[in-house]
């Protein structure tokens, strides 16, 4: 069963760049007394994650920040693939990386793609949602990995994420 609307981002570890640096941190603790925008891809580096998905929420980053919300992508991949995926996308300093290489809290939160056919084997569901002091007020998960309609970032605005 996957993460819905009231429940609260489960706690397993994670690795998160802040301030320059690697750091373990627990996911729950990661959003305790902040509003995000949860960004969940398949992958850095894949096709439509990067000419469609995280790059509209870069390019929406500064109005998302100035309705309060902080913008995190989540994928299942190591730490250093996501910064350097980011840096290449222009992301950095605008949206935060939250690397789930061993998918830890891909599968906490229900959210595992089999992406095995391709190659690619555990990956995370397109998903975005608004999480609010730990707590999802807001889901869209897309039925079809390989589209973006109801996870983009203006399709999330329309629907009022914020």
């Amino acid at each position: 069963m996957s993460i819905g609307v009231g429940d609260r981002i489960p706690s397993v570890l994670v690795q998160v760049w802040q301030d320059g640096e690697l750091q373990t941190v627990e996911s729950d603790r990661f959003f305790v007394g902040r509003r995000v925008m949860l960004v969940c891809m398949p992958g850095a580096f894949t096709p439509t994650c990067s000419r469609e998905h995280l790059p509209g929420y870069v390019q929406m980053s500064d109005r998302l920040r100035a309705q309060g919300l902080a913008v995190v992508c989540l994928a299942v991949n190591d730490p250093f693939v996501m910064h350097t995926w980011a840096q290449q996308l222009g992301a950095l300093g605008k949206v935060e990386l939250l690397p789930d290489g061993n998918g830890a809290l891909t599968r906490a939160m229900g959210l595992e793609l089999d992406a095995s056919p391709f190659g690619m084997g555990l990956r995370c569901r397109r998903a975005a949602m608004v999480v609010n002091d730990g707590s999802v007020s807001f889901l869209k998960i897309e039925a079809d990995p390989s589209v973006v309609t109801s996870t983009a970032a203006a399709a999330c605005l329309q629907a009022g994420a914020p």
